[in-house]
Formats: C-alpha cells, structure tokens, sequence
C-alpha cells in the first residue's frame, strides 16, 4: 500500500465511456466528469489510506483535515483548442478522460490533452519567444512540444491562480530544449515558479506521462 507521507505527489488517471454525440451531450457530460473526477479522488483517497473530505469553498481545493492540495483534469471534446478535422472525427472513438493528483505541501497542478492544439490557438496565446522556436521544428516535432507547452501552461494556471490569458501568455520557451530531446515515458524537468504566494515560490517539478497524456506540475 502506498504512503502518502513518503511522496510529495500522487495521481491517478481514469477512463469512461466514449460519448457518441459531443455537442448534444456537452452539459451532459461535464457533469459527469465532474461527478467522475471526485469519485476518483475517494478511490485514491482510499488507496492512500486517507480519511478526509474535499473543500471546494475555494481554489485551490485542499483537504479539510490534512489540508493536502487537491487538483482534477478531464478531456474536454468541446474545446476549441482542438485542432485537425481527424481530431474532430475521431472524437466520438476516443475515450473521456478524468485524472486528479495529491499534493502533501504546496498547489499541484495537471492536465489532460487528447488531440494537439490548432496552430492559430498557439499563435494567439504562446510568447513570440515560443513561437520563433517552434516555427523551426518539423511539423511533427511542432505539434507535440506545442502542445506538452499548452499541458504545461495550463498545469500553472491551476498552481498559481492566473486567468487563462495571463497563464497561456508566460514565456516557457527555456523548457522547449528539453520537451524536444526527451522523447520518453516519464520526462521530468525543474522550472522556478515566480507566483507571489509563498506556498508557490520555489522550484516546480514537471513529469510528461506520454502513454496517459498527462503532464503534472508539482
């Protein structure tokens, strides 16, 4: 059995049913994962051997007793981010997926991503630095740091609090280097956090789990 005092994190992915009719089923379906995503934390909850309840009074969510950090992902087929019209066809074969993560002293942070981001979402939202970089790369190689990129923004945007623009807009263009060379199962790199919270201000910690296609921030 896995203890939580002997780890900083921990997460756990889950998948549900493949949805047949995206835009019909959208209300549907958030309420579903959002039901989904809290039932995985009681299974984790259960696995870690951890009696306590969730407070969602405010962001970001904590345990009532241990006060541990508490953040969820789900796919979402209705985003705009999605790019091709293969994605878009493929949607309705494709599985939904929830995950949710425990952290034991500060704000963790993770995301989902099933499909790449469309270029034109990249060029409105990414730094001219990013874009410069990734400009140059193999149309392959573009998409799939492009979006580990994306992964990454919105993983701090749940760490730090920031408006969707504000967190979509910070420069980690420094981070491009390492997405590029590491083409593994779990990559794992440092990036200093300058959020003003004291419980944020340190060195965060980034894992890729490529076969989940899930990236945590902690």
């Amino acid at each position: 059995m896995i203890k939580l005092n002997s780890l900083n994190w921990h997460y756990q992915v889950a998948t549900a049913a493949p949805r047949h009719s995206v835009p019909a089923l959208a209300r549907k379906q958030r309420q579903q994962q959002r039901q989904g995503v809290r039932q995985l934390l009681q299974e984790l909850l259960k696995k870690l051997e951890i009696d306590d309840t969730l407070d969602e009074s405010s962001f970001p969510y904590r345990l009532v007793n241990s006060q541990h950090y508490v953040c969820f992902s789900h796919t979402d087929a209705n985003s705009s981010k999605q790019t091709t019209e293969s994605n878009q066809a493929n949607l309705t074969r494709l599985h939904s997926k929830i995950a949710v993560v425990i952290s034991r002293q500060r704000p963790a942070g993770i995301d989902i991503e099933i499909n790449n981001i469309a270029w034109h979402v990249v060029k409105r939202f990414y730094s001219e630095s990013e874009l410069a970089i990734l400009q140059e790369l193999s149309t392959d190689q573009r998409e799939r740091t492009a979006k580990l990129l994306w992964q990454i923004k919105e993983s701090f945007i749940k760490v730090n609090q920031y408006t969707l623009a504000q967190g979509l807009g910070m420069d980690y263009s420094h981070l491009i280097p390492s997405l590029i060379e590491n083409d593994k199962e779990i990559n794992s790199t440092s990036v200093p956090n300058d959020s003003e919270d004291a419980n944020c201000q340190s060195v965060y910690r980034i894992a890729a789990l490529q076969s989940q296609q899930t990236v945590i921030v902690f």
